[in-house]
């Protein structure tokens, strides 16, 4: 298998973010409706929370893990 360039990279993380918000939008509806229908936190609602600490954490170890190593 390849390395891919520049090009096929870009367009690879641009299709992973769309293709994440599109993900986050229809859990964040699903959630909401199954809320409003059944007053319970449901497997939908717990998932968008724990991808999004998951994401959030990750972002900020990389961030300091990378920004320790420069110095």
């Amino acid at each position: 298998m390849r390395k891919m360039d520049e090009m096929e990279m870009q367009i690879s993380l641009i299709s992973i973010k769309w293709a994440w918000l599109y993900t986050i939008i229809f859990l964040f509806i699903w959630s909401i409706v199954n809320f409003i229908n059944t007053r319970e936190i449901s497997i939908p609602f717990i998932l968008l929370i724990s991808q999004n600490l998951i994401f959030l954490g990750l972002q900020t170890y990389l961030k300091w893990k990378l920004g320790k190593d420069e110095e």
